[in-house]
């Protein structure tokens, strides 16, 4: 997919890097809601493996198993996601004066993890180089060989670098959209964060203070 951007033809899987806001301008215009399911579908299975690494799953599963369950679970969990922060920042920058319509904040939402999706290619040497260990508390291959270890932790400096980046590309879409500043976007998602937030930890307090009393 290329896209006109200032009279010139770009590419958003390139051009959302370094120019995120005049991209997804160009996408609403032209095409809002294209690619936005299958981008959302990649990053959850992006997101699962993530979560995956960080909360040890290789001690109880191999990762063959881990990738098919991701393949499966992240995809899901992705689409889900999409439509209920969606409609999250959708209300909450209502309050703060934004103007993007549903399909243009799940764009947003969508484009915007571009640079999360092209770091999946990073998986490829990673499984090669240290296997199981990326999923495990315990770390043999690494601790056999210091030399992996330090790869690791470059590969984990490329990741956070992404990350961080990602975030940054989310909130100049997200303003885009919404008509305002990169700021009022970190606004905007605060608040949407606070309600989900509020959401789950709220009925888990009662549910948890209901449970002592019945104690």
């Amino acid at each position: 997919m290329t896209e006109t951007t200032g009279g010139t033809t770009s590419n958003p899987w390139f051009s959302i890097w370094v120019q995120p806001r005049a991209t997804i301008q160009q996408i609403i215009d032209t095409h809002p809601t294209r690619l936005v399911l299958l981008l959302a579908a990649v990053a959850g299975f992006s997101q699962f493996l993530d979560r995956a690494v960080m909360k040890n799953l290789g001690d109880r599963l191999e990762w063959p198993m881990i990738f098919a369950i991701a393949a499966v679970a992240g995809p899901v969990m992705g689409v889900v996601g999409l439509y209920i922060g969606g409609a999250l920042l959708r209300w909450t920058g209502g309050w703060l004066g934004g103007r993007g319509n549903p399909e243009q904040v799940r764009a947003a939402i969508a484009w915007s993890s571009v640079p999360l999706i092209w770091a999946l290619l990073l998986w490829i040497p990673e499984l090669v180089l240290f296997g199981q260990d990326l999923f495990t508390s315990a770390t043999p291959r690494l601790d056999a060989n210091p030399l992996l270890a330090v790869a690791l932790i470059g590969f984990g400096l490329v990741e956070l670098t992404i990350g961080i980046w990602a975030i940054v590309v989310f909130l100049k879409c997200l303003g885009q959209v919404q008509g305002f500043s990169a700021w009022r976007a970190l606004g905007n998602a605060l608040l949407a964060f606070l309600i989900l937030f509020s959401v789950i930890l709220v009925p888990t307090l009662l549910i948890v203070g209901f449970m002592a009393w019945l104690r």
